[in-house]
């Protein structure tokens, strides 16, 4: 199968977007099909990733004001022209929105089927940074992801929302995790000193440092005696966050088994984002081995079991996931319980099985197409 994967961030990117993108490129060619992946060309410096299984094709691209690690792309006529050449059988849209949208425009043109996979909540970023626009993100979404031949949701919350909203032809694909890398026995005692030199309980949160991410929940965690917050990532807000979050540790961007090592050295996981579709890091955390605190909504619904791999609390609010990490902190039996429990349960969400399902929708559109062709 010859499929153009259009994605609105590729690594060198750190991200949830990107990192399924590279990853549904991997699979596609370990199972001997054929992607090239078309994405935003990386900010002048920053080298394409090195390790990309397959043909990348940059278009160009420029900083979104206000947020210049995320980069949009410029009109190119280079989507449609690797579409010919590539003679794609498919078109997979990775979180379609700038990018996407000109690639389910060309694949219409074209008569080519395409997959959109709906990563990013963009009517909850609307409420954030403009305090409106709801309604037009929804229209916006709509409109691309009713154009495609499918849409796949990451989680049972992002599908229902897309449903609610009038998105038609939509079916449930979750997101998978490298259990190789993300494990308990990455644990690094050297660095839990170095990070907690008088003993403290870690708790750590990995991600974006932007407003809809809403870190600054974290504050009460920091005032708990005999805790250190460690925060892994960057973005706009970290200046702010550094004054909100007196006391925590801010390692900034962390990738690979680096991050891995890290991970396995929190004794807690918090997220605080109540935007997530799905929430990529409250798997790594469980695969880590760690209990895991996060809002209720959205994506932590489906991979967070409450009161067995950890604790759900009301979104927006700071005591309440003061007080969940205060409760796991005073129960070392418990977060043990809740870390086994939660590795256990990430264990078979491999890639390689997500992958396969990938593959499987694929297989399913393109014989509605022959089916439609052939009535």
């Amino acid at each position: 199968m010859r499929v153009v994967i259009v994605t609105e961030s590729f690594p060198p990117d750190v991200n949830g977007v990107a990192h399924c993108a590279l990853q549904t490129a991997r699979h596609l060619v370990d199972r001997g099909h054929a992607p090239v992946v078309v994405a935003p060309a990386p900010a002048p410096g920053h080298k394409p990733d090195a390790f990309a299984p397959c043909p990348v094709v940059h278009v160009p691209s420029l900083p979104l004001p206000g947020y210049p690690q995320v980069r949009v792309a410029l009109p190119s006529r280079r989507l449609a022209a690797t579409l010919v050449e590539h003679r794609a059988d498919m078109v997979h849209l990775a979180s379609p929105f700038v990018l996407g949208v000109r690639g389910m425009a060309a694949a219409a043109r074209l008569g080519i089927p395409a997959v959109a996979v709906y990563q990013t909540d963009l009517a909850g970023y609307a409420r954030t940074y403009m305090g409106a626009g709801e309604a037009a993100a929804w229209r916006r979404i709509r409109s691309v992801h009713g154009a495609a031949d499918l849409t796949l949701a990451p989680s049972s919350a992002a599908l229902r929302d897309l449903e609610t909203h009038g998105v038609p032809r939509v079916e449930l694909w979750p997101r998978g995790v490298d259990t190789e890398r993300f494990r308990p026995d990455r644990r690094d005692e050297a660095l839990r000193r170095e990070l907690a030199p008088n003993g403290e309980l870690i708790v750590g949160y990995v991600g974006r440092l932007a407003p809809e991410k809403q870190v600054e929940l974290l504050a009460g965690v920091c005032a708990l005696d005999g805790v250190r917050v460690v925060i892994v990532g960057d973005g706009p807000s970290r200046p702010g966050l550094e004054q909100a979050l007196p006391g925590a540790v801010f390692l900034g961007r962390r990738t690979g088994d680096d991050l891995a090592r890290v991970f396995a050295s929190f004794d807690v996981f918090a997220h605080t984002g109540p935007f997530e579709t799905f929430c990529q890091t409250v798997q790594e955390a469980m695969a880590s081995g760690l209990p895991v605190v996060a809002p209720a909504a959205g994506g932590p619904l489906d991979l967070v079991a409450h009161g067995h791999t950890g604790l759900l609390v009301p979104p927006h609010d700071a005591d309440a996931v003061r007080d969940a990490v205060r409760s796991l902190a005073a129960d070392p039996g418990l977060r043990a319980a809740f870390g086994a429990a939660g590795r256990a349960t990430v264990e078979g969400r491999t890639w390689a099985a997500v992958g396969d399902r990938l593959i499987g929708h694929y297989t399913k559109v393109l014989a509605g197409r022959r089916t439609a062709v052939a009535a």
